[in-house]
């Protein structure tokens, strides 16, 4: 079988290893001009704690982990007004729970690839042919390739997408919320911040701040916005939108480069995710949002999901069953992502003490199991419910 993926990230890497180790012809391209280390530290369990187990990785993601101790609400002087201890998090799931920056996640799934594996960075797809028995797939470098399948695994702004598919704004749904974020060197704010995940919320807007394993600080930032697209300056929108935050946000907005990272927090909805021999994966086909976190885990599931189908027989009637084995969970993750985005970002003063409050329930005699469980439902894995 021959299979051209279109994105290097963590779905297209993951679905290339499962192809791969089955003796499938996988080409990956990529338009970012190499790796990429940029992204936010993600909490993973679930489904993509459950494809690393069975690709035999957890100890090589175990040693690139964050190593965070607590979850902390501070007011704008830095005083702690609620949080979460990491062992208590840690215990809710079992244990199976690491936290890691996104990019060394796609370091460790590039570095597990075989020799074999073809990977064209500075690459992408310009257009897309259908051909009796395959689709022809022409590279903006003009090569043109013909495949057995084209997997758009090329994120939330998806190339292969809006090629196959139509227009992103038909199916990129805005939650009202914007983000940013950025990497910098402050020694003397990194020993005040510690081994902590640092969160100063006021109603609308959330600065987050935490260590790296480089000792560089990462900056997290969402507030609501109504703006349909992202600003002209980047650098200029976050200073606006997150000046008064107190003395400890006022040296993190210091350091914001001119070109930060940012865009909208949205979704993609979408009524299916493949055409003939074309499809859809990761945050391309369902993204769920920075508000329902596991996007990352979610494509890991998928990316299994759908190496498991195509190595049946008959590619369309894969790409069937794949998109009815993932939908059910991409939908459910959506609907959560929608549900608690007030309960992330308030945008009224009591929502937030509330919040605040409510992370103090896990350090409670039986509280470890209640939130537990709730946490364990929002992580429900595709891979365990295929058993």
């Amino acid at each position: 079988m021959r299979v051209l993926i279109c994105g290097a990230g963590i779905a297209g890497l993951t679905l290339a290893w499962w192809l791969r180790r089955a003796g499938a012809e996988v080409t990956v391209v990529e338009k970012a001009t190499g790796p990429r280390s940029d992204g936010y530290m993600i909490d993973f369990f679930g489904s993509g704690y459950d494809v690393a187990e069975r690709m035999g990785i957890l100890d090589a993601l175990g040693e690139v982990a964050a190593d965070i101790t607590e979850l902390t609400y501070a007011d704008r002087h830095g005083r702690r007004s609620g949080g979460l201890c990491y062992a208590s998090f840690t215990a809710m799931l079992d244990g199976r729970v690491l936290s890691l920056m996104r990019g060394d996640l796609e370091a460790t799934l590039r570095s597990a690839l075989d020799d074999g594996t073809e990977i064209r960075y500075g690459t992408s797809v310009s257009a897309v042919r259908d051909v009796p028995g395959g689709v022809d797939v022409e590279l903006t470098d003009g090569d043109v390739r013909r495949a057995d399948v084209l997997v758009g695994a090329d994120g939330i702004h998806s190339v292969v997408r809006r090629l196959v598919f139509g227009p992103e704004e038909g199916f990129l749904h805005p939650l009202g919320y914007h983000t940013a974020s950025y990497l910098f060197d402050d020694a003397e704010l990194a020993e005040e911040v510690g081994r902590r995940f640092l969160l100063v919320g006021v109603p609308g807007r959330q600065a987050g701040l935490y260590p790296t394993r480089s000792g560089a600080l990462a900056a997290s930032l969402v507030h609501a916005s109504a703006a349909t697209g992202p600003p002209a300056r980047p650098r200029a929108e976050v200073l606006a939108a997150y000046r008064g935050l107190g003395p400890m946000i006022d040296r993190v907005l210091a350091h914001c480069p001119e070109d930060p990272y940012y865009d909208r927090v949205a979704q993609i909805r979408m009524p299916g995710w493949s055409k003939g021999r074309v499809t859809l994966l990761g945050d391309a086909a369902h993204a769920v949002s920075l508000m329902a976190g596991q996007g990352s885990s979610m494509a890991m599931g998928g990316a299994y999901t759908l190496a498991t189908e195509l190595l049946g027989a008959g590619v369309e009637a894969a790409l069937d069953r794949y998109e009815r084995r993932m939908r059910p969970f991409a939908l459910d993750k959506q609907r959560s992502g929608r549900n608690t985005a007030e309960w992330m970002v308030p945008h009224r003063a009591w929502r937030i003490t509330v919040r605040n409050r409510l992370f103090g329930l896990a350090e409670l005699p039986g509280g470890t199991a209640v939130m537990g469980r709730g946490l364990k439902r929002l992580g429900s894995s595709v891979v365990t419910a295929a058993k």
